[in-house]
This record gives structure tokens, sequence and C-alpha cells, in this order.
């Protein structure tokens, strides 16, 4: 398995646990959860430019925002009581066909 893989892992969970914060941060007026946002998009983009190294730009950042987006969206449903109507859910499914498709089907994927 390509090392690329793992750093794009940990570049998501990174990106997914300071958005996450960006609520609680109240417009970074509340110093623990605006850390958390600081601290947690410095992580992301130093593993995302670690990604880079052995994955295409392009499928990098396909993959980190396809996954990234699935996940807060998840986050926001289940522990923020944000509703998904239809529409989101397909948008939602759409991603992560996309996402599978990239993975599955790219050459470039596996660079």
């Amino acid at each position: 398995m390509n090392i690329g893989y793992l750093y794009l892992s940990v570049a998501i969970a990174a990106e997914v646990v300071a958005t996450s914060a960006l609520k609680a941060s109240d417009g970074f007026t509340k110093l623990v959860p605006s850390l958390i946002v600081g601290l947690g998009y410095a992580t992301a983009f130093y593993f995302l430019s670690l990604v880079l190294r052995t994955v295409p730009v392009g499928v990098a950042y396909a993959i980190w925002s396809g996954v990234g987006i699935v996940l807060i969206a998840a986050i926001g449903w289940l522990f923020m009581k944000q509703t998904l109507d239809a529409g989101a859910l397909a948008g939602i499914g759409l991603i992560v066909a996309g996402v599978a498709v990239i993975q599955l089907f790219s050459k470039s994927a596996a660079h």
C-alpha cells in the first residue's frame, strides 16, 4: 500500500476534527476550540503535503475533500442535530460513488 494513503487518512481525520471544532470556536472567541481548529488544519495541511509526494494532487484532493464532506455531514447529523434531506443524502451518495470510482478505476490513483 502506498504510504501516501496512510498520510491522507491522517490529513482527513485532522481536517474533520478542525472543521467540527469551528462551530464550538464561536467565531474564534473561545480559546480551546480555536486552538483545536488551528492545530487540526495545520496537521491536515502538513500531512496533505506529504501525500503529494506519492499521490497526484487531483486524486489526493478529490479524496480528501470528498471523504471530508461525507464525514462532516455525518458528524453534523449525529452530534449537531442537523437534518439531511433526500437531496443531501443523494449528493453524499454521489460523492461516495465518485471517491469509489477514483479508487477502483483510475490509473492516476495508483501513481
